[in-house]
Parts: C-alpha cells; structure tokens; sequence
C-alpha cells in the first residue's frame, strides 16, 4: 500500500457542482439487507453502513426499484412509494451528518426478474427473449422466463416511473441519482440487438435502440437539475445476463456516449469488462482509454482497481474518479487506508447477500 497524502486519488474534485474532498468512490452494490415488506430501507442498517463509509468521495448506492414492475431481487429497496422515501431521508440525513455525499441508484432489472415477484405476471423487456438466466427469489434461485414485450405504453408509463423516482430521490435528500443503464438489465436490454428485435420505433437502429434512455434522461432532468445526474454504462458486456456482444454493440456505446455530451450531466460511469473479452473482435478491450476522448464531462471508471491501479488511470488522464466495489465491503476506511498505507482487510463473500449486520456492519476501521 502507497502512503501519499499527495497522491491522485487522494486530491479534492468538483463534481459539476458538487464539492469532493477525494476521487475514492463506493460503487452502487446490491447487498440484500432491505426489508422485503415495502422494500424498505432501514437506519439501522443501511445508515449505519453507509456512514461507517462516509469518507468516501461519493458514494452511490445499491440499486433502488422505480417501480414494483422494476424487481428482480428479494431484499433490495425502491424509491417509488411514500414510506420509502421517509426510510431514505433517514439514511440520507445520517450520512450527511457524518459529512457524506451520496447519490442513489435508480434501477429496473428488465427481463432479469422472474414471475413470483409480479404476481404471476411476466416481467417485462423489450422483446420476449427469455435471458436463460437465474433471478434470486423468495424462495432461492429461479430460472428465468421468457418476458412479456413491452408495449409502447408499458415503455412510457417505465420513463414516468423513472421520473418519479428522481422525484422522490430528492424528496428524500439525495444529493443527485444515477440511472443503472448497465449490466444486462433493463436499459442495456434495448441497446442490445440481440436482447431487442423490435420493429418499432424503440427497435432497429442505433438511434432507436437508445431512445428510451434519452426520453427517460429528457424527463428526469424536468425534476432534478441535469448536473445531478449521473449514468452507467458497461459497453463490453458478454455472456452475463444474457448479453451478447455483437458487430453493433460498441458503435452503439459510441452514439449513446457521443450523445450524452449534449446534456450537463454530474458524471459517466463506466464498466471495464467483467470477463475476458480479449477474443472478441469487436469488443473494447480498456473502456476508459476508448471513451475519455470521446466524453466530454466527468469520468468514473469501476471493475477491478487497486490503489495503483487507481492512481494511474487519474494520473493517465483516463479518468477523473474510480469506483471501488468489493474492497468497499470490508474496508469502511478505504479512503483513510489508502492514505495511511494500511493493508486492505479481505471480504467474505458468503455474507455478500445475507440479511443481517454480519459481514455488513462488523467489519473493522484499522485507520485513525
């Protein structure tokens, strides 16, 4: 571990507004602690978590529901109904208590849901292509099903439910949102060809497949101001969820990332790629080198960075900010430990999605 005060993780950033003291952020990661009677939030879990991190630059958190149609997980919470939003603004007013900024993350999992959320309904997609995948419910592990196409009043009644959300995202206290349009859920189903086979006019080109993205963003920023806004995108996403990569997949990720230049938005945050995709011909091998000159305003960069790793991406010019995920989990005082030179404490992945303070709230600060 580098022990330098000085360092570029280490340096202040203004966010588009939004006054950073360091580039550390903690990444958005679903850890299955909500109460499943409401999707709720709760102070003594949630608060207290997310302020054992407050030193964090940003943090975003886990993924939050815009709409019961949005599940796909037992034990996450929404932002769509009163009760959660009064749930959140405790959370929200713990962390800013402790001098913490977070954003949170609005999320609709698309075809990767399964029945037993939905009332025996299907859950919805852009086209009905079953993923072949599992989804997490009540009852452990279930295959997933072929989805129900959405309609094109399911597609703008979803943009309302986005609307809301951020509505009531600020409601809540949050200090912006940012829109999950990565992973293989909702969003990057109708970027990719072979997730959408539509005909319609949210189908078929380029323009098209993104078009709900920019009326869900065009909307949003009528309730919340474009520079709290933030977005995510995994443009060499392959076999999860789903996805595959395809000859149009990356010229896609050009347009929507090209496009977003005309919005002032608080930040991108992009994905390297989760699996090897070195043998894929058309795939990106290193996402921030690719986009950087691409995009025009901030730049967060995720998936497997160390503090080098880190450093060097800020000091390459390749990034503004970098995301940590996993190391978030078992190290409360990253930020502090990156300073100090303090060795990262290992996280147990068998508590990763177990309800409960254990392997949540019980992992140590070895940091002064």
């Amino acid at each position: 571990m580098s022990k330098d005060k000085n360092q570029p993780l280490l340096k202040s950033f203004n966010l588009n507004g939004l006054e950073l003291p360091n580039r550390v952020v903690m990444a958005p990661m679903t850890r299955s602690r909500a109460d499943n009677e409401g999707n709720l939030p709760t102070t003594e879990l949630h608060g207290e978590y997310y302020k054992q991190r407050a030193s964090a630059g940003l943090i975003i958190s886990e993924g939050s529901q815009v709409s019961t149609e949005a599940v796909g997980y037992v034990n996450t919470p929404g932002i769509h109904t009163k009760e959660q939003v009064s749930a959140w603004k405790k959370v929200t007013d713990i962390i800013h208590e402790a001098d913490g900024r977070i954003f949170i993350q609005l999320w609709h999992v698309g075809r990767i849901s399964h029945p037993d959320f939905h009332n025996g309904e299907k859950p919805l997609a852009p086209s009905a292509i079953n993923p072949e995948s599992q989804s997490y419910t009540y009852e452990g592990f279930k295959d997933t099903v072929t989805p129900k196409e959405m309609t094109v009043e399911d597609i703008k009644r979803t943009v309302q439910d986005f609307k809301n959300a951020a509505k009531n995202a600020v409601e809540a206290g949050f200090d912006g949102i940012e829109i999950h349009s990565s992973n293989g859920y909702l969003f990057h189903q109708f970027f990719n060809g072979t997730s959408n086979k539509r005909q319609d006019e949210y189908g078929g080109s380029i323009e098209n497949r993104a078009k709900f993205l920019f009326e869900v963003l065009d909307e949003v920023k009528q309730v919340i101001p474009e520079h709290k806004i933030g977005l995510r995108l995994n443009p060499s996403l392959d076999g999860v969820f789903g996805m595959k990569m395809d000859e149009e997949t990356i010229p896609t990720f050009d347009y929507i990332v090209n496009k977003l230049n005309e919005y002032d938005l608080a930040y991108l945050h992009l994905s390297e790629p989760f699996t090897d995709v070195s043998d894929i011909p058309y795939a990106v091998t290193e996402i921030a080198k690719h986009y950087r000159p691409i995009y025009k305003g901030n730049l967060i960069i995720n998936t497997n960075f160390d503090q080098e790793k880190g450093n060097k991406v800020i000091e390459d010019g390749d990034a503004d900010l970098v995301a940590y995920g996993k190391p978030y989990i078992s190290n409360p005082d990253l930020v502090e430990r990156f300073e100090q030179g303090v060795a990262l404490s290992d996280w147990d992945e068998d508590t990763f999605y177990v309800p409960g303070k254990k392997g949540y709230l019980d992992y140590e600060k070895k940091t002064e």
